[in-house]
């Protein structure tokens, strides 16, 4: 998983939209630059109406073929995500009606739909495509959520996939938001993809879709949080349980990272020099959230940052020779 890319948003956030097409413009550009790898998040409510889980409209799912397409069309490894499944989400804006951590009737659809991916994929080489199960699982407690049902939930899933599909690649996000390692599923043969958020007030500063109050200070890096100096030692400090999970054989990947854009440019591209660094020096790829957007490289809006028209965008250049710098090469 020494890949590189982006997300993108094109089946993210449902809220009554239809899915978008590829964007082949974004993926040439992103091709041209020598990534190789785009994660693909959804929301299950593309496809499922009524919380009729064991019922998907193939029709709406056409659109994924179209992304898997176009992603080897320009060379990419795509990762399919669920990022909102039956019965969970990071981001809380649409109530579910069961929790996965707790409820059969989610945890048969969330499988179902895993079982109905490999089926329809059976045959596609890993080199073209990953499935990622579930984006950033919870914190302990949240609905129900602990490290056990967690296992239970993933390991059968991993087992339904693997029974239609044996050699497909899987990767699982670590829990607490995809920050904190699971080394009770070191032994399930998947990839582990990790988070590049902290510190939060870096990263976050001002996400209106936070789901708590904060009253934070304008962020500075290096800084100070809770007694800890946080700078490159601290980052690469908090990986350490993924490098004891990797030391059991474990591949890690960075399936997001980056800064919304409320925080200062300057602020931002420290901490990221140093978070990137950190990431060439464990050698894991990684994938920024997002191309175009308040995370990504073009147009992402944060106080003084300056842009370069590049191919027909106005790309923040300081950023995408970050990521360029700190991707290894086989």
């Amino acid at each position: 998983m020494r890949k590189y890319g982006f997300n993108m948003q094109w089946m993210f956030a449902y809220n009554g939209k239809e899915a978008e097409k590829p964007d082949l413009r974004q993926l040439e550009f992103i091709a041209k630059r020598g990534f190789n790898f785009i994660r693909v998040p959804t929301d299950y409510n593309f496809w499922t109406r009524n919380h009729e889980y064991l019922r998907p409209d193939e029709s709406k799912l056409d659109i994924i073929d179209s992304y898997l397409r176009a992603c080897r069309d320009f060379g990419f490894h795509m990762s399919l995500n669920i990022h909102r499944a039956p019965g969970y989400c990071v981001n809380n804006n649409l109530p579910e009606r069961d929790s996965l951590w707790t409820d059969q009737a989610a945890q048969d659809g969330f499988c179902f739909i895993w079982e109905y991916f490999a089926k329809r994929y059976k045959g596609v080489s890993n080199r073209d495509l990953s499935f990622d199960l579930l984006n950033e699982p919870p914190n302990i407690g949240v609905g129900g959520f602990s490290r056990e049902n967690h296992e239970k939930v993933m390991r059968r899933t991993i087992q339904a996939i693997r029974d239609i599909d044996p050699s497909r690649d899987i990767v699982l996000d670590g829990i607490c938001g995809g920050s904190d390692a699971i080394p009770e599923l070191a032994d399930t043969g998947a990839i582990h993809s990790g988070r590049g958020y902290d510190p939060f007030i870096v990263s976050h500063y001002r996400a209106s879709w936070l789901p708590f109050e904060y009253d934070w200070p304008e962020p500075a890096y290096p800084c100070m949080l809770d007694g800890h100096l946080w700078d490159r030692n601290m980052l690469l400090e908090s990986y350490r349980p993924w490098r004891d999970v990797e030391a059991r054989g474990v591949e890690i990947h960075i399936g997001e990272f980056g800064s919304h854009n409320q925080t200062p440019n300057d602020v931002a591209l420290a901490w990221l020099t140093d978070l990137l660094s950190v990431y060439r020096e464990l050698k894991w790829g990684y994938a920024l959230w997002n191309f175009k957007g308040s995370y990504g490289i073009v147009e992402h809006g944060k106080p003084g940052a300056k842009y370069e028209m590049i191919d027909g965008y106005q790309v923040d250049r300081v950023l995408l020779e970050l990521l360029l710098d700190n991707m290894i090469h086989d």
